[in-house]
């Protein structure tokens, strides 16, 4: 289990997750819930995901494979939530946040002369990624052998596919011409080709995890913006399809939501800065935590200011960071001080 959120305001959008992982009570790890893509200068992603940890590391491997086959290199490691892409908010670290991780990761175009099996060097620290496709680029042109049987790995997997049920026509498999998130033009076209990955992993994997009581299922929250649209916020269920956050409903949450709503609720609205509902964002992540202990720290916050297509802050609060204490304190004070200005009941006002 875990736990994400994602707020729509006017002034942009505030994102918050945490990072705990658990497979039973003996079993307890730490995944970053939080991943950021950049294809290019003119869109901006983050992707928040909850559920089963195979299928959402599963649908984020082929995103970045899709990236990768359109020339955007993606760094590796897929579970600990580097920046994608070549944007220039990639490139650059915020100034002054506090407790700044290092998490934004050098990416690199692949070039039209490694493209074309060129000698040349690609440049950035991914050029070994860059090269190796070169490689299996020129490779499929000439139709080596080991071409032919990167082709007959691919043919043995469709088949695969086709043995378990798995529409892939429904699920946009054989369709290049669907959006993804370096050619979508609207940010629902972004939403529904993360829906599109999503189905198809669950398709592939469903049916044996089921035979073994497990669910393959997974849900995301995508939020971003592309030059042009305005920017936005999106709740992808398990099934592919998507609702979109408004004014009337600015946040969206997935995983363990219940315990971290009521704060949401009560003082959340669209007018909020990006600070204050930072703030917000992670009160709800440390008491959700101090009520369920499948959602832990570190937390994860990230601020995207409306049309300049950058995080302006990202932050990554560990166990025992002072400000969770802090805010945990400050939060349970406020609510004595309410309790304490709570009417009387009318037996107090006037005792027998």
């Amino acid at each position: 289990m875990t736990y994400c959120v994602g707020f729509l305001l006017d002034s942009g959008l505030v994102f918050a997750s945490d990072s705990r992982t658990n497979a039973g009570v003996d079993y307890i790890s730490t995944y970053s819930k939080m991943h950021v893509f950049q294809p290019s200068e003119d869109r901006l992603f983050v992707l928040l995901a909850a559920g089963n940890l195979a299928t959402t590391q599963a649908v984020l491997n082929r995103i970045h494979r899709d990236l990768l086959a359109k020339g955007v290199s993606s760094p590796p490691g897929v579970g600990s939530g580097p920046a994608v892409g070549t944007g220039i908010s990639l490139m650059q670290q915020p100034s002054e946040p506090p407790q700044e991780t290092k998490v934004f990761a050098d990416s690199c175009i692949i070039s039209p002369e490694a493209m074309a099996g060129s000698s040349a060097p690609a440049a950035g620290p991914l050029a070994a990624r860059a090269a190796d496709f070169a490689a299996v680029t020129s490779s499929v042109k000439a139709g080596s052998s080991s071409a032919r049987a990167a082709a007959d790995r691919e043919a043995l997997d469709r088949e695969a596919l086709d043995r378990e049920g798995v529409d892939r026509q429904a699920v946009g498999l054989r369709d290049q011409s669907l959006p993804d998130l370096l050619s979508a033009r609207f940010l629902f076209e972004a939403a529904d080709y993360v829906g599109r990955v999503s189905v198809a992993v669950q398709q592939e994997y469903g049916h044996t995890l089921r035979q073994s009581g497990a669910s393959a299922e997974a849900s995301f929250i995508l939020g971003g913006q592309i030059r042009g649209d305005r920017h936005g916020l999106y709740l992808i269920y398990p099934q592919g399809n998507a609702v979109m956050a408004t004014r009337e409903t600015p946040f969206l949450q997935i995983g363990e939501s219940k315990y971290g709503k009521p704060p949401l609720d009560f003082v959340g609205h669209c007018g909020l800065s990006l600070e204050d509902a930072a703030r917000l964002c992670l009160i709800s992540q440390i008491i959700t935590r101090r009520s369920n202990l499948t959602v832990g720290p570190p937390f994860e916050v990230a601020l995207m200011p409306r049309d300049q297509l950058r995080i302006s802050r990202r932050i990554k609060l560990s166990k025992g960071a002072p400000e969770i204490g802090r805010s945990m304190e400050i939060w349970a004070r406020s609510m004595q001080d309410g309790l304490r200005r709570l009417p009387r009941f009318a037996w107090e006002e006037d005792p027998l």
